[in-house]
C-alpha cells in the first residue's frame, strides 16, 4: 500500500504569500524572465524562504528529475546541474502534478508552470512554505541522465545555532531575512529545499511511526539521552541535527524498516529534501540505508519497599472496551512488570464504556473492569478504582470518548477515604479536621467551573491512607499543545498559544495545594499526570510557585529526563510533583513506550516512591 496521506493541498497561492506580496517581500505577478537568459531553479528559489517569483509564470525551466512521488502529494523534484555558486539559493524544486507523474528519475526536462508558495497545514499553522511549480507543462528531453551529486548533511555541515530571530517588523517572521546557511540550521535546510541530499550512518532518535517515517540525528553528540535519543532540554535546545526520513517507494513495493530509538540507519540514505506539515524538513529517500537494531529494552523499575508508598501516572491513550484485548494485556503487563505494581496509579485517557461512539454515555466502569481484570491476569493485585464521570463532551479529547483521570489503588496496601458528593460540576474543597487537612469530597474535582478547564480535563483529587498517614493525590491531564507552532515555524521563536491555558490550569492546581498546606503545613501531596508541558516550562514553574511543589523529574540526571518522543526530541510531558512534606523520594521515568516502534501508548509512565 502507499504511504498514509496526511495532508490536503490548497489550490492557489496561500494567504501567507499574498500578505508577503502586499508587504513587498515578493515580486508582482506576471510572466518571469531572467536578465541572463531563461529562468533557472535558483532564480525561483531566491535567497530568502519565499520565492521572488511567487505567483508568476515561468517557462522552460531546465533540470534533472531526482525523485518521483506517486502517493500523497503527487509530483516530482528537478535539480539544475548548473549551480550558481550561491550557498543561499537552492538548485532543486518540487513540481506538483496532483496526479501520478509520467517522468522518471534521471529524465532531463524543461518545466513551464506557476511559481507557488504552498504552506503545509495552511497559513494559520505558522509553518514555513514550500516553493514549488504548479499547473506544469513538462517536456522530456532525454532519459537516463546521471543525477546531480547529493549534498551531504552531517555534523560538520549543520550549524549549531537553530534559527535567526524573526523580524519584528514582519511579526517575528524569518521569511524576509536573507538565508545564512553557514550560521543557522534552518537556513541550511531551506537552502537545500528540493535538492538531492544524503545522510551517512546516523542514529535513530525517533522510532518508526505508523506513517512510515523515522527521525535520525546527524550529530551523534548533541544532547544525547542515556538510551540513544536526543533530549529537548530548553526552548533554546532544538537539536539541530534532527532530520525526518521517509521513502519514495510505495510500501507495497518496499516495506519501510522498523526502528527504535538508539538503532542506527547505516550506509547512505539519499533523495530530495522536502518540507511537510508533520515534521518540517524531510529527506524523501530514493535509496534508504539499512537499519541495524541495537536491542533497546523496555525498562523495569524496582519494587517499592514495605514502608514505601509507590505512586505512578500512566497515560493509556484512549483506552476503551472496544480496543483489542492485546492492548489491555500489554498495558496491564506494564503496570505489573515494568512499574512493579504501584500502590496508586493515576490513569489518564480512560474512555467511557463505548469509546468514541457519541451517544451520551459517560460511565467507564466496563473499561476499568476490563483493565483491572487484565492486571490480575498478568499477576498483579486486584486494584480498586475511584473516578468522577465527566459531563458528556465537556472535557475535550476524542468526541464521544469522554476521557477522564482515574485512581487505581491496591487495597492490600493503601485505603481510600471516601467522602460522598463529588460530581462533575461539584468542586471539592479543603477543610481542617482534627488538626489536619481533609477534602470535602473524595474523589472530587478541583474548581471545575474555572474557565481554565474549558474543553479540558478537570483535576481529580483523592484522599488516601498509607500506614496511618494521609496522602493527597491529584490526577491531572492538562490541555494539549494543539495550535502551537512547530520548531520549524517561520516565526522564530515559534508561538505557543496553548501554553496560556496550561499556565492557568497550573495556577489553579497550585492554589489548591496551597490550601492543603495552609490547613496542614507538612501534608503529603502528590500532583501527577500528563501535564503536557516541559519541566522547564512556565506551566511547571506555575505548579511549583511559592515552593508548593517540586517537579520530581528534575531529581533525575538530565539525560534521563523525558517521557515522550516527538519529532526526534525526547522530552517531558508526564510529571509527578511533590509537596515539601513528602521529604526524600525516589523518582523514575520508566521508558516502555515512547522510544519504540511498537507502542501500547505514546507516553512513558512515571513512578515515585517515598515514606509518608
Amino acid at each position: 500500500m502507499p504511504h498514509i496521506p496526511r495532508t490536503s493541498r490548497p489550490a492557489a497561492v496561500s494567504a501567507l504569500v499574498a500578505t508577503a506580496l502586499a508587504a513587498g517581500l515578493l515580486a508582482a505577478s506576471g510572466p518571469a524572465t531572467a536578465a541572463d537568459g531563461p529562468v533557472r531553479v535558483h532564480d525561483i528559489q531566491g535567497t530568502t524562504r519565499l520565492s521572488p517569483l511567487a505567483g508568476r509564470e515561468v517557462a522552460d525551466v531546465p533540470g534533472i528529475v531526482t525523485g518521483v512521488r506517486t502517493y500523497g502529494s503527487k509530483g516530482f523534484w528537478i535539480q539544475d546541474p548548473q549551480a550558481d555558486g550561491d550557498r543561499a539559493t537552492s538548485e532543486g524544486v518540487f513540481v506538483y502534478t496532483g496526479a501520478a507523474p509520467t517522468v522518471k528519475t534521471g529524465d532531463a526536462v524543461r518545466v513551464s508552470g506557476t511559481v507557488t508558495e504552498y504552506v503545509p497545514g495552511g497559513a494559520n499553522s505558522g509553518n514555513q512554505s514550500l516553493t514549488q511549480l504548479t499547473k506544469p507543462t513538462v517536456t522530456v528531453e532525454s532519459s537516463g541522465n546521471p543525477l546531480p551529486a547529493p549534498v551531504t548533511i552531517s555534523a560538520k555541515t549543520v550549524p549549531s545555532r537553530y534559527a535567526p530571530a524573526g523580524d519584528p517588523a514582519q511579526g517575528g517572521s524569518v521569511n524576509g531575512l536573507p538565508l545564512k546557511p553557514r550560521s543557522y540550521a534552518l537556513d541550511l535546510y531551506e537552502s537545500l529545499e528540493g535538492m538531492n541530499v544524503r545522510v551517512g550512518t546516523s542514529r535513530v532518535v525517533g522510532a518508526t511511526d505508523p506513517h512510515a517515517e523515522l527521525w535520525v540525528t546527524v550529530k551523534p553528540r548533541e544532547n544525547t539521552t542515556r538510551r540513544g535519543g536526543a533530549r529537548y532540554g530548553s526552548y533554546e535546545s532544538q537539536n539541530t541535527g534532527r532530520l525526518q526520513i521517509q521513502q519514495l517507494a510505495p510500501l507495497s513495493e518496499r516495506p519501510f524498516p522498523k526502528a527504535d530509538v538508539g538503532d542506527v540507519l547505516t550506509g547512505s540514505t539519499e533523495g530530495p529534501l522536502d518540507f511537510n506539515q508533520y515534521g518540517g524538513y524531510t529527506l524523501t529517500a530514493r535509496s534508504l540505508g539499512e537499519v541495524v537494531r541495537k536491542g533497546l529494552e523496555r525498562e523495569r523499575t524496582r519494587p517499592q519497599r514495605a514502608r514505601e508508598l509507590a505512586v505512578a501516572t500512566y497515560n493509556v491513550e484512549n483506552l476503551d472496551p472496544g480496543d483489542p484485548q492485546a492492548k489491555f494485556d500489554a498495558l496491564a503487563g506494564a503496570v505489573v512488570t515494568n512499574l512493579a505494581s504501584p500502590d496508586i496509579v493515576a490513569l489518564e485517557e480512560i474512555q467511557d464504556n463505548n469509546g468514541a461512539k457519541n451517544d451520551g454515555t459517560v460511565a467507564a466502569d466496563q473499561t476499568l473492569k476490563k483493565f483491572t481484570d487484565a492486571i490480575v491476569a498478568a499477576g498483579g493485585p486486584r486494584y480498586a478504582w475511584r473516578t468522577v464521570d465527566p459531563e458528556n463532551n465537556k472535557d475535550g479529547g476524542e468526541p464521544g470518548g469522554n476521557i477522564r483521570q482515574v485512581f487505581l489503588f491496591n487495597p492490600e496496601r493503601v485505603s481510600f477515604t471516601d467522602r460522598a458528593g463529588g460530581g462533575a460540576t461539584t468542586p471539592t474543597e479543603v477543610v481542617r479536621q482534627g488538626g489536619r487537612a481533609a477534602l470535602t469530597h473524595s474523589p472530587g474535582r478541583i474548581d471545575p467551573a474555572n474557565a481554565a478547564w474549558t474543553n479540558s480535563r478537570k483535576p481529580l483529587a483523592g484522599e488516601f491512607t498509607f500506614r496511618g498517614r494521609t496522602v493527597f493525590v491529584v490526577a491531572n491531564h492538562f490541555a494539549s499543545k494543539g495550535g502551537d507552532e512547530s520548531l520549524t515555524s517561520h516565526h522564530q521563536p515559534p508561538s505557543r498559544p496553548s501554553e496560556v491555558q496550561r499556565v492557568k490550569q497550573a495556577e489553579a492546581v497550585n492554589s489548591f495545594v496551597r490550601k492543603i498546606r495552609a490547613a496542614e503545613k507538612n501534608a503529603d501531596v502528590v500532583v501527577a499526570g500528563d501535564i503536557n508541558d516541559f519541566e522547564f516550562s512556565p506551566t511547571t514553574k506555575a505548579l511549583e510557585a511559592g515552593g508548593a511543589l517540586r517537579a520530581g523529574i528534575t531529581s533525575l540526571p538530565r539525560a534521563e529526563r523525558y517521557s515522550y518522543v516527538f519529532q526526534g526530541n525526547s522530552q517531558v510531558l508526564d510529571q509527578i510533583l511533590l509537596s515539601p512534606g513528602v521529604g526524600r523520594f525516589s523518582y523514575d521515568s520508566v521508558h516502555v513506550n515512547a522510544e519504540f516502534a511498537d507502542q501500547n501508548s505514546d507516553h512513558d509512565p512515571q513512578v515515585v516512591r517515598f515514606r509518608p
